[in-house]
């Protein structure tokens, strides 16, 4: 699944005049102008074409600092902080016994903020699953221990999952992938700089923290409890692949049958898990990982149970932690939000209890969230839009000159192909019959884990849904699925900045149609590109034409790799070459569908000081606007494959001759590249 953004994130909607404002939606910001285009959030005096970003961004920039409890501040967490006050009310009102018809949701939330009873129980939800390990006294017991924690949300040692089957979309099949790690990526224990081993050392500490709180252990023993955590997560992390490697689909796809599986790891009895979890009868799967399944077999013969164990007690407090008392919370946030991400406070109970339900309960919040937040007819102008930058793609692709006829009409039909998915599902999911207690907010977190993983469990072996939504309607953020050839714009971004009623017709093809852009360039990227049609994984491009893309995506790696987030911290051009390309591509996109429109015509008027293609390019620059820590723009640059906002800006605009042309800028400044890159 390919995002718009990464983990907090946002997409765009449409354009101007024939769309509706979504009903409920926030108005456009103060310093709005006629256009639509954020006045206040330009600095003029600063040249467009040295630098576009702190042109169009800089006010915003200097009058917007981070709050204390966020990693960053942009345009995509403003709206993100409207919606939560939404979605706040509707649950306050719910769990109030307002709204009688929304209970189950009332009570969860009402459960989560009810921080009396989670502190009288402290660490004692952990009791009776510390005692089962504490019982394992050899790894006979593991396949129906791990089974239970998996439910539970628990990720230990490897990721059992349901995806579609790469060779044949139409069904599910079960997938095992690489798992059991508390750092954000196994370079972080590889790597052998001073800043991976301090952070290493203050991981240590932190898994000593938690394990003391949890189980009361002394000081030292705490400390030996998170060396052997460390052991244990250090030979998974040797094993894993790293993040480029797993952009490759052939790298992550290896399709076993269950005899092939138990050979492969043979300590671990996998019929006797697969039973326990739930599972129908599992004859083939996808075993993402072979090499890291073999290092979780040779763990399990080599490591002292003390160390599973540990391992596993510590599993179990870190998924914990944010449900539990106020000590957990707090450690837990020391070193996710703090030293990961260099955030100074907290979050409020209040967000992070309707973030919460959001994940376990997304679909009856998100029906209230729509009700609210997104008129009917926003879904059916978002997917005109849509329509225009489809057809804007297919004359790109058919007028490209590196690419052979046969190739040309295998692209054509997969973008026909394309199924569009707006605001939110056809059919709400029903989760009625997922118990939800009133109190019981570690217990609701348990039950609600199991109930989504039985869920996955129970498409094993069944045909692809296609209406079925990976996003909850509330989230900030779009992504495109190729195994399901689909792209999906949840209502929770179709708002401003990225699409007004009010607005300019450019403004909003910049923002907008630049991000349905980006969504359908995923289907021809790197990745995507390896899937027809029908969402089978396939080699559809002739031999000629595959070199010809590998050759142009070699100027996006080396452009954006020379980019520098932090003085001494560069990007990496391969891990972020997808999401450049869907940028260069989306913004490219959204011009000549809006050139192509009658909105543009001929006698489209200046406006706010700017001629209509400048508004264009403004109107996509001003959704990247964002402040960032330094601790999370480190934390990104090793495992976001998203480039941050300023160079997701001057990246693409500096590959544009039409924003050189639009803005007079002469050849040698910075925001004119004397080779372009280009894709699409």
């Amino acid at each position: 699944m390919r995002r718009l953004l990464a983990a907090s994130s946002v997409v765009a909607l449409p354009l101007a005049g024939a769309l509706l404002f979504a009903q409920g939606a926030a108005a456009p910001s103060e310093g709005a102008g006629r256009s639509g285009l954020d006045l206040n959030a330009i600095d003029r005096s600063v040249d467009p074409c040295s630098d576009f970003y702190a042109f169009a961004c800089g006010a915003w920039q200097a009058s917007h600092p981070i709050p204390a409890d966020r990693p960053r501040w942009g345009r995509f967490d403003e709206l993100q902080e409207r919606n939560l006050d939404i979605l706040r009310a509707v649950l306050e009102a719910a769990a109030a016994g307002r709204d009688a018809a929304r209970r189950q949701i009332g009570d969860s939330y009402a459960s989560c903020m009810d921080e009396g009873a989670i502190e009288r129980l402290g660490g004692a939800p952990l009791e009776p699953v510390f005692r089962r390990i504490a019982a394992l006294s050899g790894t006979d017991g593991l396949p129906s221990l791990l089974a239970d924690l998996h439910r539970a949300g628990v990720n230990t040692f490897f990721r059992l999952g349901a995806e579609p089957d790469f060779e044949d979309a139409r069904t599910v099949i079960a997938s095992v992938d690489q798992g059991g790690l508390g750092l954000p990526d196994r370079d972080y224990y590889v790597r052998d700089d001073p800043g991976s081993a301090a952070l290493r050392q203050q991981y240590l500490e932190h898994v000593a923290r938690l394990a003391a709180l949890a189980g009361g252990a002394p000081a030292a023993r705490a400390a030996a409890e998170a060396a052997a955590v460390m052991r244990v997560e250090t030979a998974l992390a040797n094993a894993a692949l790293d993040r480029v490697s797993r952009r490759s689909p052939a790298k992550v796809h290896h399709k076993m049958t269950a005899a092939q599986l138990q050979a492969l790891a043979p300590r671990f009895e996998w019929t006797a898990y697969f039973a326990r979890v739930g599972a129908p009868a599992i004859r083939t799967l996808d075993v993402r990982e072979p090499e890291f399944l073999k290092a979780f077999n040779d763990l399990l013969v080599a490591a002292p149970i003390e160390d599973l164990r540990a391992y596993l007690r510590w599993h179990v407090v870190h998924a914990h932690a944010p449900i539990l008392a106020s000590e957990f919370v707090a450690e837990h946030f020391r070193f996710y939000g703090a030293v990961l991400q260099g955030v100074a406070q907290l979050p409020p109970r209040w967000k992070r209890c309707v973030q919460a339900v959001d994940e376990d309960l997304g679909d009856a919040l998100g029906r209230a969230f729509v009700e609210r937040a997104f008129g009917a007819r926003a879904k059916a102008d978002m997917l005109a839009l849509v329509g225009r930058i489809e057809a804007a793609l297919e004359r790109d692709i058919r007028g490209l000159d590196w690419m052979t006829d046969a190739t040309r009409q295998e692209a054509l039909a997969k973008l026909h192909a394309v199924a569009e998915k707006i605001g939110y599902p056809d059919r709400w999911r029903d989760d009625r019959a997922l118990e939800i207690v009133r109190g019981d907010a570690a217990g609701n977190w348990d039950r609600a884990k199991a109930f989504e993983f039985q869920r996955q469990m129970d498409r094993i072996g069944k045909p692809v849904d296609r209406r079925e939504w990976t996003m909850t309607a509330p989230t900030v953020n779009a992504y495109y699925s190729a195994p399901q050839n689909t792209i999906n714009f949840p209502a929770g971004i179709l708002q401003p900045p990225f699409y007004s009623a009010s607005a300019d017709p450019a403004v909003n093809y910049g923002a907008a149609g630049a991000v349905i852009g980006h969504e359908l360039t995923h289907g021809f990227d790197d990745q995507g590109r390896q899937f027809d049609g029908s969402g089978r994984l396939r080699d559809w491009w002739w031999p000629s034409d595959a070199r010809a893309f590998e050759e142009r995506a070699a100027c996006f790696v080396d452009e954006y790799a020379a980019f520098q987030p932090l003085e001494g911290l560069a990007l990496d051009g391969r891990l972020t070459f997808g999401e450049n390309a869907a940028d260069n591509g989306g913004l490219r996109l959204a011009l000549l569908a809006y050139l192509a429109s009658e909105a543009r015509g001929s006698a489209a008027p200046d406006l706010d000081g700017f001629t209509p293609e400048q508004r264009l390019f403004v109107g996509y620059a001003q959704i990247w606007c964002e402040n960032r820590r330094p601790e999370y723009e480190r934390l990104q640059a090793r495992t976001n494959p998203h480039a941050p906002g300023r160079f997701r800006v001057n990246g693409v605009v500096s590959n544009l001759p039409a924003f050189q042309a639009a803005f007079s800028c002469r050849a040698g400044a910075p925001m004119v590249r004397p080779a372009v890159c280009r894709l699409w």
